[in-house]
């Protein structure tokens, strides 16, 4: 089977289906754009301040933002997302601050998830995006499970999971699609094909020509869609978006994109690939795409670009003074909250033990041996 893989604009951000295009606001061409370039150099710097030592791990997703961006767009606010870790931007775009994004980071003390994740590894329940998971695919049943609540409670809210190709080759993937297709929630499974799983090439994940096809054998449909296309990616979510919320069930997007940095900032990608094929994809670069088709509109000019740049950097560099200058550690009484409503009393003597015992002999870990 051979599928279309779906496009709104060109490499050149020349408008090649009018049909598709989506209908946008300067002001809404302009968040679109001002995410983009935020996420782009929010990965810069952050790697930066790794390699300075400044910072533990770090994830970017360099030439993926369209996926995330774009689909968070075509979103209603209330809608859940379910992120893998390459999709903050989804997050930004709904207004996470970047204090808030800068202090998850170091973990701090004001970390909102209190030290418990990995750096990257956000969550924002005011913003209907649930944890980052970084066992592979483990979230996608959450999602399925978010769509049938909203299907059983009447609500028009659909759950988006993202995941990369590598997580399709998962039983957890099977049993979430099978389940998803079989009641009919209103999820959207985007699969972020971006060519490789850490170290395993796309072509090690499956046999099938896309994994968009695979969802004829659970009973919904598959699309392909030009990740790199911001416009197509809001196309494509917008119409799954819209399926679900008429009680037509799921969709599976495969979006073909390219990761063109490391896995993370513990992986050296010149050990596993050819260094010439990322830069095979540096001319289909989304941000750049975009910023054409905004330019031949009159919404974009380089005096707008120039000022977005320098707001942009400012406000990291304001959002990292402040994160650097929190407490360094989540405050200890923090270890004990969070699982129940109202803490038992067996872990509210345990609190007062260790409260007591640092109060005692401070809070230095002693020397092994």
């Amino acid at each position: 089977m051979k599928l279309e893989v779906t496009r709104v604009i060109d490499d050149e951000g020349r408008v090649v289906h009018p049909e598709r295009e989506p209908q946008l606001s300067a002001d809404e061409m302009r968040r679109l754009y001002r995410t983009m370039l935020l996420v782009r150099i929010l990965d810069e710097r952050m790697m930066r301040l790794r390699m300075q030592g400044r910072m533990g791990f770090y994830l970017t997703s360099l030439g993926e933002e369209a996926t995330h961006i774009g689909a968070a767009h075509a979103l209603h606010d209330s809608d859940w997302i379910y992120p893998a870790y390459r999709e903050i931007g989804a997050a930004l775009f709904r207004g996470y601050p970047l204090s808030t994004f800068m202090c998850q980071l170091f973990g701090n003390s004001e970390d909102p998830v209190k030290g418990r994740q990995m750096p990257v590894h956000h969550s924002v329940r005011r913003l209907n995006f649930v944890s980052v998971s970084s066992p592979v695919g483990s979230h996608i049943p959450h999602a399925v499970g978010t769509a049938w609540a909203a299907k059983l409670q009447k609500s028009q809210d659909v759950a988006l999971a993202f995941f990369g190709e590598g997580a399709s080759s998962t039983p957890i993937f099977h049993v979430s699609a099978n389940f998803a297709a079989l009641y009919k929630v209103p999820a959207i499974l985007l699969c972020r094909n971006n060519g490789w799983a850490i170290s395993v090439p796309s072509s090690d994940q499956t046999a099938t020509p896309t994994f968009a096809q695979k969802a004829i054998a659970y009973g919904m449909p598959g699309v392909l869609v030009d990740g790199n296309d911001i416009l197509a990616m809001i196309h494509v979510v917008r119409e799954a978006a819209e399926r679900g919320r008429r009680g037509e069930g799921p969709t599976l997007i495969e979006a073909r994109t390219y990761r063109r940095g490391a896995h993370s900032s513990s992986d050296d990608p010149s050990k596993y690939r050819d260094p010439a094929e990322p830069k095979e994809w540096e001319r289909r670069d989304p941000i750049d795409r975009f910023l054409k088709y905004g330019t031949a509109r009159g919404v974009f000019d380089v005096e707008f670009v120039a000022q977005t740049r320098q707001e942009i950097n400012r406000e990291i560099g304001e959002a990292l003074v402040y994160a650097e200058n929190r407490p360094p550690k989540p405050p200890l009484h923090s270890l004990f909250e969070d699982v129940y409503a109202e803490v038992p009393r067996h872990l509210r003597e345990q609190a007062a033990l260790l409260e007591a015992e640092i109060a005692k002999h401070g809070d230095k870990i002693p020397p092994h041996g």
